[in-house]
Protein backbone atom coordinates (compact mmCIF):
# COMPACT_ATOMS: atom_id res chain seq x y z
CA UNK A 1 0.00 0.00 0.00
CA UNK A 2 2.86 2.38 0.81
CA UNK A 3 4.38 1.76 -2.61
CA UNK A 4 1.07 2.52 -4.31
CA UNK A 5 0.60 5.80 -2.43
CA UNK A 6 4.22 6.79 -3.07
CA UNK A 7 3.81 6.16 -6.80
CA UNK A 8 0.54 8.07 -6.67
CA UNK A 9 2.34 11.13 -5.27
CA UNK A 10 5.15 10.77 -7.79
CA UNK A 11 2.66 10.35 -10.63
CA UNK A 12 0.66 13.42 -9.66
CA UNK A 13 3.87 15.46 -9.49
CA UNK A 14 5.02 14.44 -12.96
CA UNK A 15 1.44 14.67 -14.24
CA UNK A 16 1.24 18.27 -13.04
CA UNK A 17 4.31 19.08 -15.14
CA UNK A 18 2.75 17.43 -18.19
CA UNK A 19 -0.52 19.28 -17.59
CA UNK A 20 1.15 22.70 -17.44
CA UNK A 21 2.95 22.07 -20.72
CA UNK A 22 -0.11 20.45 -22.33
CA UNK A 23 -2.17 23.57 -21.65
CA UNK A 24 0.07 25.48 -24.05
CA UNK A 25 -0.61 22.97 -26.81
CA UNK A 26 -4.34 22.85 -26.23
CA UNK A 27 -4.84 26.63 -26.01
CA UNK A 28 -3.10 27.25 -29.34
CA UNK A 29 -4.93 24.38 -31.01
CA UNK A 30 -8.28 25.44 -29.57
CA UNK A 31 -8.05 28.89 -31.17
CA UNK A 32 -5.84 28.37 -34.24
CA UNK A 33 -6.30 24.64 -34.98
CA UNK A 34 -2.50 24.47 -35.07
CA UNK A 35 -0.17 22.03 -33.34
CA UNK A 36 2.60 24.23 -31.95
CA UNK A 37 5.45 21.74 -32.17
CA UNK A 38 7.88 24.43 -30.98
CA UNK A 39 6.17 24.60 -27.58
CA UNK A 40 8.25 21.79 -26.10
CA UNK A 41 11.45 23.57 -27.07
CA UNK A 42 10.18 26.77 -25.45
CA UNK A 43 9.78 24.70 -22.28
CA UNK A 44 13.41 23.58 -22.55
CA UNK A 45 14.45 27.17 -23.26
CA UNK A 46 12.68 28.32 -20.09
CA UNK A 47 14.64 25.83 -17.98
CA UNK A 48 17.93 27.17 -19.34
CA UNK A 49 16.83 30.79 -18.89
CA UNK A 50 15.77 30.09 -15.30
CA UNK A 51 19.10 28.38 -14.57
CA UNK A 52 21.00 31.35 -16.02
CA UNK A 53 19.01 33.89 -13.98
CA UNK A 54 19.58 31.86 -10.83
CA UNK A 55 23.33 31.45 -11.30
CA UNK A 56 23.91 35.05 -12.42
CA UNK A 57 21.99 36.77 -9.64
CA UNK A 58 22.11 34.37 -6.72
CA UNK A 59 25.13 32.13 -7.29
CA UNK A 60 25.08 29.06 -5.07
CA UNK A 61 22.92 30.61 -2.36
CA UNK A 62 19.58 29.09 -1.47
CA UNK A 63 16.66 31.21 -2.65
CA UNK A 64 14.20 32.98 -0.41
CA UNK A 65 10.52 33.01 -1.33
CA UNK A 66 10.84 36.50 -2.82
CA UNK A 67 13.84 35.48 -4.93
CA UNK A 68 12.02 32.39 -6.18
CA UNK A 69 9.12 34.57 -7.28
CA UNK A 70 11.56 36.90 -9.06
CA UNK A 71 13.29 34.04 -10.91
CA UNK A 72 9.98 32.49 -11.99
CA UNK A 73 8.54 35.87 -13.02
CA UNK A 74 11.58 36.95 -15.07
CA UNK A 75 11.75 33.57 -16.79
CA UNK A 76 8.05 33.65 -17.61
CA UNK A 77 8.36 37.15 -19.10
CA UNK A 78 11.32 36.16 -21.29
CA UNK A 79 9.56 33.01 -22.55
CA UNK A 80 6.29 34.89 -23.12
CA UNK A 81 8.21 37.34 -25.31
CA UNK A 82 9.66 34.39 -27.23
CA UNK A 83 6.17 32.94 -27.64
CA UNK A 84 4.85 36.20 -29.10
CA UNK A 85 7.88 36.45 -31.39
CA UNK A 86 7.29 32.87 -32.52
CA UNK A 87 3.66 33.62 -33.39
CA UNK A 88 4.56 36.81 -35.27
CA UNK A 89 7.37 35.28 -37.33
CA UNK A 90 6.41 31.64 -37.83
CA UNK A 91 2.60 31.44 -37.65
CA UNK A 92 0.90 34.76 -38.41
CA UNK A 93 2.17 35.00 -42.03
CA UNK A 94 0.75 31.51 -42.66
CA UNK A 95 -2.60 31.92 -40.93
CA UNK A 96 -4.56 31.72 -44.20
CA UNK A 97 -2.22 29.15 -45.77
CA UNK A 98 -2.95 25.40 -45.85
CA UNK A 99 -2.47 23.69 -42.49
CA UNK A 100 0.50 21.68 -43.74
CA UNK A 101 2.46 24.90 -44.28
CA UNK A 102 1.91 25.94 -40.67
CA UNK A 103 2.94 22.47 -39.44
CA UNK A 104 6.19 22.65 -41.42
CA UNK A 105 6.80 26.13 -40.04
CA UNK A 106 6.22 24.85 -36.49
CA UNK A 107 8.72 22.03 -37.00
CA UNK A 108 11.23 24.50 -38.42
CA UNK A 109 10.76 26.84 -35.46
CA UNK A 110 11.29 23.89 -33.12
CA UNK A 111 14.64 23.11 -34.73
CA UNK A 112 15.69 26.77 -34.64
CA UNK A 113 14.96 27.04 -30.90
CA UNK A 114 16.60 23.71 -30.15
CA UNK A 115 19.79 24.60 -32.02
CA UNK A 116 19.72 28.10 -30.53
CA UNK A 117 19.81 26.53 -27.06
CA UNK A 118 22.78 24.40 -28.11
CA UNK A 119 24.65 27.41 -29.52
CA UNK A 120 24.05 29.59 -26.44
CA UNK A 121 24.50 27.06 -23.62
CA UNK A 122 26.45 24.33 -25.41
CA UNK A 123 25.69 20.66 -26.15
CA UNK A 124 26.72 19.34 -22.72
CA UNK A 125 24.27 18.66 -19.93
CA UNK A 126 23.64 21.49 -17.48
CA UNK A 127 22.77 20.70 -13.88
CA UNK A 128 20.22 22.64 -11.87
CA UNK A 129 21.37 23.44 -8.29
CA UNK A 130 19.91 21.15 -5.67
CA UNK A 131 19.33 23.89 -3.08
CA UNK A 132 16.83 26.12 -4.87
CA UNK A 133 14.11 24.73 -2.64
CA UNK A 134 14.73 23.51 0.92
CA UNK A 135 15.64 19.82 1.19
CA UNK A 136 12.81 19.21 3.66
CA UNK A 137 11.03 15.86 3.31
CA UNK A 138 7.89 14.80 5.14
CA UNK A 139 7.29 11.16 6.06
CA UNK A 140 3.65 10.08 6.34
CA UNK A 141 3.64 6.44 7.37
CA UNK A 142 6.49 5.54 5.05
CA UNK A 143 5.28 7.77 2.20
CA UNK A 144 7.81 10.50 1.44
CA UNK A 145 6.81 13.92 0.09
CA UNK A 146 9.59 16.40 -0.62
CA UNK A 147 9.27 20.16 -0.37
CA UNK A 148 9.82 20.38 -4.14
CA UNK A 149 6.95 17.97 -4.83
CA UNK A 150 4.67 19.94 -2.52
CA UNK A 151 5.49 23.22 -4.29
CA UNK A 152 4.96 21.66 -7.73
CA UNK A 153 1.61 20.15 -6.77
CA UNK A 154 0.34 23.26 -4.98
CA UNK A 155 1.43 25.84 -7.55
CA UNK A 156 0.34 23.68 -10.51
CA UNK A 157 -3.12 23.22 -8.98
CA UNK A 158 -3.36 26.98 -8.34
CA UNK A 159 -2.33 27.84 -11.91
CA UNK A 160 -4.70 25.32 -13.49
CA UNK A 161 -7.68 26.51 -11.44
CA UNK A 162 -6.75 30.15 -12.17
CA UNK A 163 -6.58 29.45 -15.90
CA UNK A 164 -9.95 27.70 -15.84
CA UNK A 165 -11.54 30.66 -14.05
CA UNK A 166 -9.81 33.12 -16.40
CA UNK A 167 -11.18 31.36 -19.49
CA UNK A 168 -14.69 30.87 -18.15
CA UNK A 169 -15.30 33.89 -15.91
CA UNK A 170 -13.61 36.89 -17.55
CA UNK A 171 -14.38 39.05 -20.57
CA UNK A 172 -11.08 38.14 -22.24
CA UNK A 173 -11.78 34.47 -21.58
CA UNK A 174 -15.17 34.84 -23.26
CA UNK A 175 -13.44 36.42 -26.28
CA UNK A 176 -10.98 33.51 -26.38
CA UNK A 177 -13.82 30.99 -26.36
CA UNK A 178 -15.68 32.91 -29.05
CA UNK A 179 -12.57 33.07 -31.24
CA UNK A 180 -12.04 29.34 -30.77
CA UNK A 181 -15.58 28.66 -32.03
CA UNK A 182 -15.53 30.92 -35.10
CA UNK A 183 -12.88 33.54 -35.86
CA UNK A 184 -14.92 35.26 -38.58
CA UNK A 185 -17.95 35.63 -36.33
CA UNK A 186 -15.70 36.86 -33.54
CA UNK A 187 -14.34 39.58 -35.84
CA UNK A 188 -17.89 40.64 -36.69
CA UNK A 189 -18.61 40.99 -32.98
CA UNK A 190 -15.68 43.40 -32.61
CA UNK A 191 -13.14 40.96 -31.17
CA UNK A 192 -9.53 41.65 -32.13
CA UNK A 193 -8.47 38.14 -33.19
CA UNK A 194 -4.79 39.06 -33.46
CA UNK A 195 -4.85 40.31 -29.88
CA UNK A 196 -6.56 37.11 -28.71
CA UNK A 197 -3.98 34.95 -30.48
CA UNK A 198 -1.20 36.97 -28.84
CA UNK A 199 -2.81 36.45 -25.43
CA UNK A 200 -3.03 32.69 -25.81
CA UNK A 201 0.63 32.54 -26.84
CA UNK A 202 1.59 34.66 -23.83
CA UNK A 203 -0.46 32.59 -21.37
CA UNK A 204 0.54 29.25 -22.91
CA UNK A 205 4.22 30.20 -23.00
CA UNK A 206 4.19 31.39 -19.39
CA UNK A 207 2.58 28.16 -18.21
CA UNK A 208 5.15 26.22 -20.22
CA UNK A 209 7.91 28.35 -18.67
CA UNK A 210 6.80 27.46 -15.16
CA UNK A 211 6.55 23.82 -16.22
CA UNK A 212 10.08 24.01 -17.65
CA UNK A 213 11.46 25.50 -14.42
CA UNK A 214 9.77 22.78 -12.39
CA UNK A 215 11.25 20.15 -14.72
CA UNK A 216 14.70 21.61 -14.10
CA UNK A 217 14.21 21.76 -10.34
CA UNK A 218 12.71 18.26 -10.16
CA UNK A 219 14.97 16.34 -12.57
CA UNK A 220 17.94 18.77 -12.41
CA UNK A 221 19.63 17.57 -15.62
CA UNK A 222 19.09 19.80 -18.69
CA UNK A 223 19.93 18.94 -22.31
CA UNK A 224 19.37 21.13 -25.35
CA UNK A 225 17.09 18.53 -26.99
CA UNK A 226 14.97 17.66 -23.96
CA UNK A 227 12.10 19.78 -25.24
CA UNK A 228 11.19 17.07 -27.73
CA UNK A 229 10.71 14.41 -25.03
CA UNK A 230 8.73 16.55 -22.59
CA UNK A 231 6.83 18.20 -25.42
CA UNK A 232 5.85 14.81 -26.84
CA UNK A 233 4.56 13.55 -23.50
CA UNK A 234 2.60 16.76 -22.96
CA UNK A 235 1.20 16.52 -26.49
CA UNK A 236 0.10 12.95 -25.78
CA UNK A 237 -1.52 14.17 -22.56
CA UNK A 238 -3.40 16.86 -24.50
CA UNK A 239 -4.65 14.25 -27.00
CA UNK A 240 -5.71 11.86 -24.22
CA UNK A 241 -7.70 14.58 -22.48
CA UNK A 242 -9.06 16.02 -25.73
CA UNK A 243 -6.90 18.56 -27.51
CA UNK A 244 -8.56 21.95 -27.53
CA UNK A 245 -10.15 21.31 -24.13
CA UNK A 246 -8.47 23.04 -21.18
CA UNK A 247 -9.95 20.68 -18.55
CA UNK A 248 -8.97 17.85 -20.89
CA UNK A 249 -5.32 18.94 -20.92
CA UNK A 250 -5.31 19.06 -17.13
CA UNK A 251 -6.93 15.65 -16.82
CA UNK A 252 -4.77 14.11 -19.55
CA UNK A 253 -1.55 15.36 -17.94
CA UNK A 254 -2.46 14.00 -14.51
CA UNK A 255 -3.63 10.65 -15.90
CA UNK A 256 -0.50 10.24 -18.01
CA UNK A 257 1.73 11.04 -15.04
CA UNK A 258 -0.11 8.53 -12.85
CA UNK A 259 -0.05 5.89 -15.59
CA UNK A 260 3.71 6.27 -16.14
CA UNK A 261 4.38 6.18 -12.39
CA UNK A 262 2.42 2.95 -11.95
CA UNK A 263 4.12 1.30 -14.93
CA UNK A 264 7.53 2.37 -13.63
CA UNK A 265 6.76 1.24 -10.09
CA UNK A 266 5.17 -2.11 -10.83
CA UNK A 267 6.58 -3.19 -14.20
CA UNK A 268 9.66 -1.31 -15.44
CA UNK A 269 10.74 2.21 -16.32
CA UNK A 270 12.01 0.86 -19.64
CA UNK A 271 8.47 -0.09 -20.63
CA UNK A 272 6.80 3.16 -19.54
CA UNK A 273 7.08 4.81 -22.96
CA UNK A 274 5.77 1.72 -24.76
CA UNK A 275 2.74 1.48 -22.50
CA UNK A 276 2.15 5.22 -22.92
CA UNK A 277 1.61 4.78 -26.65
CA UNK A 278 -0.52 1.68 -26.05
CA UNK A 279 -2.72 3.76 -23.73
CA UNK A 280 -2.92 6.51 -26.36
CA UNK A 281 -3.99 4.04 -29.06
CA UNK A 282 -6.66 2.49 -26.82
CA UNK A 283 -8.12 5.88 -25.86
CA UNK A 284 -8.17 7.04 -29.49
CA UNK A 285 -9.99 3.86 -30.49
CA UNK A 286 -12.58 4.23 -27.73
CA UNK A 287 -12.74 8.05 -27.67
CA UNK A 288 -11.24 9.49 -30.89
CA UNK A 289 -11.72 13.06 -29.64
CA UNK A 290 -10.13 12.33 -26.25
CA UNK A 291 -11.70 11.88 -22.84
CA UNK A 292 -13.20 15.38 -22.63
CA UNK A 293 -13.06 16.32 -26.30
CA UNK A 294 -16.03 16.64 -28.63
CA UNK A 295 -16.37 15.45 -32.19
CA UNK A 296 -17.06 18.47 -34.38
CA UNK A 297 -18.22 18.21 -37.97
CA UNK A 298 -16.19 20.43 -40.30
CA UNK A 299 -17.49 22.12 -43.42
CA UNK A 300 -15.84 20.90 -46.61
Amino acid sequence: METFIQQLINGLTVGSLYALVALGYTMVYGVMKLINFAHGDLVAFSAYVGLTIFTQFYGSNALTLVNIVIVFSLTSIVVAFMGVLLERLAYRPLRTAPRLSAVVSALGASLVIQNGIMLIWGPNMEIFPSDIFPSTTWNFGGVLISYTQFVILALSAFLMVSLYLFINKTKIGTAIRATAIDQDAAKLMGINVNRIVMIIFIVGSMLGAIGGLFIGVYYRGLTFDMGWMYGLNAFIAAIIGGIGSIPGAMLGGLLLGLFNAMISGYISTEWAETFTFILLIIILIVRPAGLLGHNVAEKV
